[in-house]
């Protein structure tokens, strides 16, 4: 992994803080104005809050509240139940990690946008801490106002504690992000620059949220102007990738390849480290989760050492059956298995999409020439130990003996197609392994997302990974655009900029020359087929698992229609008033001074 991020690096310059929390939602005395009366000082408090990001992109509960409960994921057996996959019973008690989190990081840039303008250094470097300081200010209130709604809105730096809290509309605080982007983006630099190296915040990277910004009060407003404005800044992006050093792949699957992680197409990352003295983990510890730790590779991992065994069948009701000895053990290259979250996979029994799944019959609906169902997931597990099985051994319906052989034998194959004969049979063929096909996928065995796995951690496999959180690639600028040209009335451009994904998506280096271009030309849409519901399953098919469904759904304003369309687990439950989710009981406690701080409606 690259070896400077202003993240980790900067950290270094405030230790005695252990990289924790430089200031608490209620300041804590030891923290005071002259901290931030030095360069040290401010570059401290900004790798602070990069350090909070890091806190919640990749973390167990933050990466469930962003993508459980929607159209793509319903929960995988080891989801623990609750509130966040289903809406039943959600409120103020079991949501909101982030919040604190949140208003932390805003105070924090706050002190260093108040006395970070007189620090002692050159103009042009003291413009770039500032412009990142605008940005993660933003970058913090964006992601509130997306969640919560009217929030709190802070501009001053708080030194004495207060129990007086009140909500500002949202319509106010959507001024102070553009505000905060814009001039982010006037100061920041086209491109990486140290201090503030690996993929932290550029140009790019703040007009690129600045355009989502203007789209989502769009949304909100039905503006026009707004529409228009994230289409053009978009564009603008586009056009002038070479002078920010960013462009797509030509196959889609190299934008996951962990030696890319920080190449053209990852625009924004939260960064991670093995170093020991960030204090994270202990390298072979095998931590399970906690601040800063990034489990992403394993949330939608099915438990393939405990659910593979050689000779399972399928019982009266049609349910896969677990039998025999495990064709595979737990190893790096396949991961965890904590399947908290699953793709849904459930076909709808009711209404217009009756005898449909989402996962395979609408978002990966053309596998055949679009690579990214096959990039994007496990469907093949080779065995990596060796078993031997008898022909009389029980539940073996083959009536054969057979060994295995490591790295050569395919032990479970979760073809997206049914296959007769399994899951011991191909046809009339005898497998060595199982074949488990969509109608027997479950909440314990089912396809797992690949892109984000790390076989190169520590000496324990079961360690955090130190593979960065990429939070935005250049991809999504073309998803943006198309969405904004489309609220604009330019169904045309949309088509145009979709179209540039759809036919990356086509590339696949096993094809011939020949191959590719009728995969391009097969994957090409016309104007008229573009809706936002296109939209939203382009997304799937191109950002699956990566943080942001829910707030894809919000922002459409389609969060309620399409649960109640695809996902059986949620649709009984979600309202209207789940776009905004609930402000956290701690929150409304702790204020007990002046009017008492409002709940969102229905919770």
């Amino acid at each position: 992994m690259k070896k400077i991020k202003i993240s980790i690096l900067a950290c270094t310059l405030f230790l005695s803080l252990g990289c924790e929390k430089i200031l608490e939602e209620k300041p804590q005395s030891q923290i005071v104005p002259s901290y931030f009366n030095s360069p040290a000082g401010v570059l401290g408090g900004i790798a602070g809050v990069y350090n909070e990001i890091r806190n919640q992109w990749g973390t167990e509960g933050f990466s469930s509240e962003m993508q459980a409960g929607t159209d793509e994921f319903i929960q995988g057996a080891s989801s623990g139940g609750g509130p966040i996959h289903t809406f039943n019973g959600l409120n103020g008690t079991n949501f909101g990690s982030a919040w604190g989190t949140a208003f932390t990081c805003v105070n924090t840039i706050n002190g260093v946008l108040k006395f970070g303008q007189s620090i002692d250094l050159p103009e042009a470097t003291k413009k770039q801490y500032l412009a990142q300081a605008k940005f993660l200010r933003a970058f913090w209130y964006f992601y509130l106002v997306q969640t919560w709604g009217d929030v709190p809105l802070h501009t001053e730096f708080i030194t004495v504690p207060s129990q007086a809290a009140k909500r500002d509309p949202a319509s106010e605080v959507y001024k102070l992000i553009i505000k905060d982007f814009t001039e982010a983006a006037a100061d920041l630099p086209d491109k990486p620059t140290a201090p503030f190296l690996g993929k932290a915040a550029t140009k790019p990277v703040a007009l690129f949220f600045l355009a989502k910004a203007y789209l989502t009060r769009g949304w909100l407003t039905n503006s026009q102007a707004d529409f228009t404005e994230a289409a053009k800044i978009s564009s603008d992006i586009i056009a002038n990738k070479a002078t920010y050093g960013l462009d797509l792949w030509q196959d889609f699957g190299d934008a996951f390849v962990p030696a890319n992680d920080y190449g053209k197409e990852t625009m924004f990352v939260s960064d991670h480290s093995n170093d020991a003295k960030f204090g994270y983990y202990s390298v072979g510890g095998g931590a399970s989760g906690g601040a800063a730790q990034n489990l992403t590779p394993w949330f939608t991992n099915w438990n393939y050492p405990n659910n593979s065994g050689v000779n399972s069948i399928v019982n009266a009701n049609g349910v896969l059956v677990n039998s025999g000895t495990s064709l595979m053990v737990r190893d790096s290259y396949y991961g965890r298995p904590y399947q908290r979250i699953r793709p849904n996979s459930v076909k709808q029994t009711t209404g217009e999409v009756a005898g449909k799944n989402y996962f395979l019959d609408q978002a990966f609906v053309k596998r055949d020439v679009d690579s990214r169902f096959a990039n994007t997931f496990y469907t093949v597990y080779i065995s990596n130990q060796s078993i031997t099985n008898t022909a009389t051994a029980a539940n073996n319906k083959r009536g054969i003996s057979y060994t295995t052989q490591i790295g050569v034998d395919t032990a479970v194959w979760l073809p997206d197609f049914e296959v007769p004969g399994a899951p011991q049979f191909v046809g009339t063929r005898p497998f060595k392994g199982i074949v488990v096909p969509p109608s027997l996928w479950k909440a314990d065995v089912f396809p797992a997302i690949k892109k984000h796995m790390d076989p190169s951690r520590g000496s324990n496999f079961n360690d955090p990974s130190t593979r960065p959180v990429v939070i935005t690639r250049f991809a999504e600028v073309y998803l943006v655009g198309a969405e904004a040209y489309l609220q604009a009335g330019n169904k045309a451009k949309a088509a145009e900029l979709l179209n540039v994904i759809r036919q990356r998506a086509a590339y696949r280096k096993t094809n011939t020359p020949a191959q590719n271009a009728a995969a391009a030309e097969a994957m090409l849409i016309k104007e008229s087929d573009v809706t936002i519901d296109f939209i939203l399953d382009e997304r799937s098919r191109e950002l699956f698992g990566e943080w942001m469904r829910n707030q894809d759904l919000v922002r459409t304003k389609s969060l309620v229609r399409r649960i109640k369309l695809w996902n059986k687990e949620a649709a009984p439950y979600v309202q209207d008033f789940h776009i905004l989710r609930p402000i956290p009981q701690s929150e409304i406690d702790r204020t007990v001074e002046g009017p008492p701080f409002t709940q969102n409606p229905g919770y």
